[in-house]
């Protein structure tokens, strides 16, 4: 039997998912009353992302609005005990509810019914991107919110779900050599991100106590915690790599990211550790700096290979939006209130370009913010740029 969580504990396992299972195994949901089937689909969401196969759900009772058609539209099967029909026909005959009350129900079902989910989750193809561009337009249209139902890894979800809950798409790109300069710069700004972007490898004086008071700051603020760690290497090293060694990255970091220069073995060994945490991956399919090779067919690989571990990569740190389909989250780095090049080829695109022209998702500023006389003012004023932006697609 396994247990699915609300949300991962600072204790004991620390997993969304409880008990024994294998990676292809499949589970069978039990659930006590389905109204929209948005429960079992966060249920049937977190353990694929384990690796554990779902296609049935039982129900004690299916209110009847919509959410066995719902979930039918997601490949889910579900098989009711009882229906709120059945209930009001037992009570009407045992002289427990009127004829009018009942009429009043039925009334209210079939007036309050969810629509089956009708956006296209499976993998987006380069001849995809060829449609009419108003269906281009849809997808890049959606919310945050409507978004977030679509995610294959709780993560994405979880992402979503603090950019509309905070209305910001920043995140904070800490790139400095101090834990507790660090620490402190976070917790002054932490209100105002949805993530915080690490370099533990340049920390002059990291200890593992640094991982856990960064937790407490990400449970405190409500900011996921984004290790930039770049794996580059075949998938048993990089095993080892996010697991052990003194930043044991997995136990603490809710996403990383890869280089796909070893092929999709680096996402393989990575997802072997993470999937089993809850944790997710990016993976760089462009970069800011002047003259980089991640361009063209690399970048077309990358897609492909985050389209194929969907339940582990949740998105891309890019330039501009680059899949079609509404669940992978654009990262774009290199952000400044104004364009530029600094000294060493790093170019800077603003949050309105990023946002609102190129149709990323997400902006990530580092020097902006904590070179700044008052990063506190900078982070609010690049939340407000950044979250202006991505409204103004829906004026």
């Amino acid at each position: 039997m396994l247990i699915r969580r609300k949300e991962a504990k600072d204790y004991g396992t620390k997993k969304l998912i409880e008990g024994r299972f294998e990676q292809g195994e499949k589970c069978l949901i039990i659930e006590d009353v389905v109204t929209s089937g948005t429960s079992v689909m966060e249920t049937v969401d977190a353990l694929k992302s384990v690796g554990v196969v779902v296609t049935d759900a039982v129900v004690l009772l299916d209110r009847e609005q919509g959410g066995a058609d719902r979930l039918s539209s997601q490949g889910i099967k579900l098989h009711s005990v009882c229906t709120l029909t059945k209930v009001l026909d037992i009570l009407q005959k045992a002289d427990k509810l009127s004829a009018e009350m009942v009429k009043k129900v039925q009334t209210f079902i079939s007036e309050n019914k969810f629509e089956p989910i009708t956006v296209n989750k499976r993998a987006v193809s380069d001849d995809t991107r060829n449609s009419s561009e108003s269906n281009k337009r849809n997808k890049k249209c959606l919310k945050y919110s409507e978004r977030q139902d679509l995610c294959y890894n709780v993560n994405g979800k979880k992402l979503f779900a603090i950019m509309e809950a905070k209305k910001t798409n920043l995140a904070f790109s800490a790139d400095l050599t101090y834990s507790q300069t660090l620490l402190d710069m976070v917790d002054c700004i932490g209100p105002h991100v949805c993530m915080v972007k690490t370099h533990v490898d340049i920390l002059d004086d990291f200890t593992p106590q640094f991982t856990e008071q960064l937790k407490k700051l990400a449970s405190k603020h409500n900011f996921m915690i984004f290790e930039d760690r770049k794996f580059a290497d075949i998938g048993h090293t990089v095993k080892h790599q996010y697991s052990g060694g003194v930043h044991r990255i997995s136990g603490w970091a809710d996403i990383t990211n890869a280089h796909i220069v070893p092929g999709d073995g680096v996402i393989k060994g990575l997802k072997e550790v993470g999937i089993k945490e809850g944790k997710s991956c990016v993976l760089i399919a462009e970069m800011s700096s002047e003259g980089n090779l991640a361009t063209g067919d690399y970048t077309k690989a990358c897609l492909k290979m985050g389209e194929e571990h969907r339940d582990f990569v949740i998105g891309y740190i890019c330039q501009s939006r680059l899949s079609t389909d509404p669940a992978f989250i654009h990262m774009t780095p290199g952000v400044q209130l104004k364009e530029g090049i600094d000294a060493l080829g790093q170019k800077y695109l603003t949050p309105h370009e990023v946002i609102a022209n190129k149709h990323s998702d997400v902006i990530i500023v580092g020097r902006g913010i904590y070179s700044a006389e008052d990063p506190l003012a900078a982070a609010k004023m690049y939340q407000e740029a950044g979250y202006k932006a991505y409204e103004s697609q829906f004026d």
